[in-house]
């Protein structure tokens, strides 16, 4: 896949790290998300490099197939060597990382709102200092 095909530019799989969780089997579908695994801007970002965690859903189960690590390195093939990720390239990065720290903060927000009204729900019905457990009877 070339970045931009006039200055030879494109993209190498240096590694990858594959855990699968379950073997799959025809006619399943899957999905498949991606997510930056650090800040473009962070001392962990390369100005050559870029590393992805991916996660594969299993339509059929509902359920994560596999995770998956890459780390992908822009290349010049003009010149036979690692080049700086273009410009647009790193701006597309540190947008889609702003976007995923914001998911990140509102669903676990909305995780710990869930958890609270769980706890409101215990602490209102077997919680109570009046609350008795029904266990049930041995005769019919």
């Amino acid at each position: 896949m070339n970045l931009v095909s006039n200055r030879g530019l494109g993209i190498i799989l240096r590694s990858i790290k594959i855990d699968y969780k379950f073997p799959m089997q025809y006619p399943d579908k899957v999905t498949v998300y991606h997510k930056l695994a650090h800040d473009p801007e962070s001392s962990q970002s390369s100005q050559f490099a870029f590393h992805l965690q991916v996660m594969i859903v299993s339509e059929a189960r509902q359920r994560p197939a596999a995770r998956v690590h890459e780390d992908l390195v822009t290349y010049d093939y003009k010149i036979g060597k690692k080049a700086a990720l273009p410009p647009f390239l790193m701006e597309q990065f540190k947008d889609t990382w702003k976007l995923q720290e914001e998911a990140k903060k509102h669903w676990r927000q909305r995780i710990l709102d869930i958890e609270a009204r769980v706890r409101k729900l215990e602490v209102d019905s077997w919680d109570r200092a009046d609350a008795v457990e029904d266990t049930g009877s041995a005769k019919q």
